[in-house]
């Protein structure tokens, strides 16, 4: 499931960087050192690519931008 969301962060949000994607899906640095530190990293980039995700899943509701694979 992190991978889906990796995947589609990468793909939906352009720009976002990729140790702010990892930083969010909480894969940091190993011990309880590095743990605490990765509580707080990147904490404004984190809060602006879920500022941009909720947009982006806002579109998708309102059905923006939607494909229809479905056989006609």
């Amino acid at each position: 499931m992190e991978y889906a969301a990796r995947m589609l962060i990468v793909e939906r949000l352009p720009g976002v960087s990729p140790d702010v994607i990892e930083a969010q899906l909480a894969h940091g640095k190993s011990g309880p050192l590095g743990m605490a530190y990765d509580r707080a990293e990147f904490m404004e980039q984190r809060r602006q690519m879920m500022v941009l995700w909720a947009e982006y899943l806002d579109q998708l509701k309102a059905g923006a931008k939607v494909i229809d694979f479905r056989a006609a």
